[in-house]
C-alpha cells in the first residue's frame, strides 16, 4: 500500500491504480490479475482456503463480541477496535482443536487471553482511572457481574480530559459462544446461540470532577433474564469510564478521554 503525496488528490481507479481516502491520508494501491475463482479452486491456493476459513471465522467471533458490548463500543470503541478484536480471536483460534483450516474457537478455556484488552489504544483505561479497586467479580450461575470501587480522590485518580465537569464509571458484560466449523454450511457457527451476542450495561450516577467521589459505587450487571448459561459460553466483564460536560444542567458526552477495557472473564 502507497500514499499519494502529490498536491493533487484522486479519488477512484485509473490504469489499474486504485486512489482513495482512508483516516485523512490519500492511499493508492495497484489491481491483482488474481481471481477469486482461481483462490478458491486452485490445490495451489489450499492453505489459504485455510486461513480464509478461519479468518473469516475469527471476525465472526469479533462480531459476536461486539454484539455483546452493542451498549458501549460507539462510545469507548477507537477505529480499529474490530481488526485489533479479529487478530485475538484468530490467537485464540490457533490453540483450537481440529485440522488447519477447521480450527475451533474454545472461549471458555482460552478467553482469558482477552484480558487487558483496551476498547481503545490511544485512551487505556488504567491511564485514565488508576483508583485502587478489586476486578469485577461473576457469581456462581454467571449471570451476574458485579464491580465496587471504594471511595477515592478524583484528583489523584483521574486524568480528566479538557472541558469534562463530570464522569461515570462503567460495567459491561456480555457472552460469547465457543465456535466450530460447520463443514455443512462452509462456515464457523456458535455451540449455542441462547446467549451469544448477549450482554448488558451499568453505569454510575454522576461524578463532579472534583475533591472525594463521597461514598463507594457499586456497579451491577444482571443477566438473569437470559436463562440457564451454557457451560460453552465465555462471559467477558469490562470496567470503563465516560466523560461529560454540565452546560446548563444538562450532561453532554465528550468524544475524548473515553475508555474501557477487558478486566476478567467467567
Amino acid at each position: 500500500m502507497a500514499r499519494n503525496k502529490s498536491f493533487i488528490k484522486l479519488e477512484g481507479t485509473i490504469d489499474g491504480m486504485t486512489f482513495y481516502m482512508q483516516d485523512g491520508e490519500n492511499l493508492v494501491k495497484s489491481q491483482t490479475s488474481l481471481s477469486k475463482s482461481k483462490i478458491l479452486s486452485d490445490s495451489a491456493f489450499r492453505r489459504t482456503r485455510e486461513n480464509m476459513r478461519e479468518f473469516g471465522g475469527a471476525s465472526r467471533v469479533g462480531k459476536a463480541f461486539r454484539e455483546a458490548f452493542s451498549g458501549i463500543t460507539k462510545t469507548m470503541a477507537d477505529t480499529y477496535m474490530g481488526a485489533r478484536l479479529n487478530r485475538f480471536m484468530k490467537r485464540i483460534n490457533r490453540s483450537g482443536s481440529g485440522l488447519r483450516g477447521e480450527r475451533d474457537f474454545n472461549l471458555v478455556t482460552f478467553g482469558d487471553q482477552l484480558k487487558g484488552f483496551e476498547f481503545n489504544t490511544s485512551t487505556p483505561f488504567d491511564s485514565q482511572f488508576s483508583a485502587p479497586s478489586s476486578p469485577p467479580t461473576v457469581n456462581v450461575a454467571r449471570d451476574e457481574a458485579t464491580w465496587v470501587v471504594p471511595d477515592f480522590s478524583i484528583d489523584a485518580y483521574i486524568t480528566i480530559p479538557e472541558g469534562a465537569t463530570h464522569c461515570r464509571l462503567v460495567l459491561a458484560a456480555g457472552y460469547v459462544s465457543n465456535y466450530f466449523y460447520n463443514a455443512t454450511l462452509d462456515s464457523y457457527v456458535p455451540d449455542d446461540e441462547s446467549v451469544d451476542g448477549r450482554g448488558g450495561v451499568s453505569f454510575s450516577p454522576d461524578i463532579p470532577l472534583s475533591g472525594m467521589v463521597g461514598s463507594d459505587t457499586t456497579l451491577v450487571v444482571d443477566l438473569s433474564s437470559l436463562g440457564s448459561i451454557p457451560a460453552t459460553s465465555e462471559l467477558f466483564v469490562g470496567t470503563g469510564i465516560i466523560f461529560y460536560q454540565e452546560v446548563n444542567g444538562a450532561m453532554y458526552e465528550l468524544a475524548q478521554g473515553n475508555a474501557m477495557k477487558v478486566a476478567t472473564t467467567g
